[in-house]
């Protein structure tokens, strides 16, 4: 586009040395040539401006047509990510920890009023709930589901990087626990919104190699799929 600029110029240019030489010179060519010439000077104005614009009407195009593509896989990345945030067990905490359960009552009461908050949404609170939780019962059986669940809550409060300090401390102590896979998909989500894309491709991979046969898997696949 910006080749045509200088040749429509040019004849701009030459139309008005044109114009000049007819009214110095009018004697060098008759009436009809000189109007023969104009003409024929305008029309090839024309044509180079019709094509200009056509290369702007292109051009402009094209980049809706990029922007709109953009904007789709931000969306699908966006939908993708914000399902990170797990559920918490509806009917009790056993079946979110691998049977696991408190020896002493004040221990699981501590645990499931933590489990509680997260599961009404209250993430900040729940946060806090579990970050108590594990500073007073660090051994506990249920140890490795609440530093699942409070790595979800700092993701759930943007907090990405702090949830995926906490959920790598998770899954390098409990590799094996239920939810280890989830917590890779979190942190897979948090390095998404942190825009390290390299990082969470990586993440993803390891839960389809390491975790092959988990409803997690299928997630990370569908999720490469978007970051390809």
């Amino acid at each position: 586009m910006s080749d045509r600029l200088p040749s429509l110029r040019i004849l701009v240019a030459a139309a008005g040395v044109a114009f000049a030489a007819l009214s110095s010179s009018a004697h060098a060519f008759s009436d009809d040539e000189a109007r023969t010439a104009i003409i024929e000077l305008r029309k090839q104005l024309a044509l180079q401006q019709n094509k200009h614009d056509a290369a702007v009407r292109q051009f402009s195009t094209q980049i809706q047509s990029l922007q709109q593509q953009v904007t789709d896989l931000r969306n699908q990345i966006e939908m993708a990510t914000h399902q990170a945030v797990p559920k918490a067990p509806e009917n009790g905490s056993q079946a979110d920890t691998g049977g696991a359960t408190a020896g002493d009552p004040q221990e699981q009461s501590a645990y499931d009023g933590a489990i509680e908050r997260f599961r009404n949404g209250q993430y900040k609170e729940a946060a806090e709930a579990f970050t108590a939780f594990l500073a007073l019962y660090p051994n506990s059986q249920l140890a490795p589901t609440a530093q699942f669940y409070l790595g979800s809550s700092r993701y759930a409060t943007k907090d990405f990087k702090g949830a995926i300090d906490q959920l790598q401390t998770m899954v390098k102590n409990a590799p094996d626990n239920p939810r280890a896979p989830d917590a890779l998909l979190v942190i897979a989500g948090s390095q998404i919104e942190l825009n390290n894309r390299a990082g969470a491709k990586a993440t993803l991979q390891r839960i389809v190699k390491d975790y092959p046969n988990t409803p997690a898997a299928d997630t990370a696949k569908n999720r490469l799929q978007l970051l390809q």
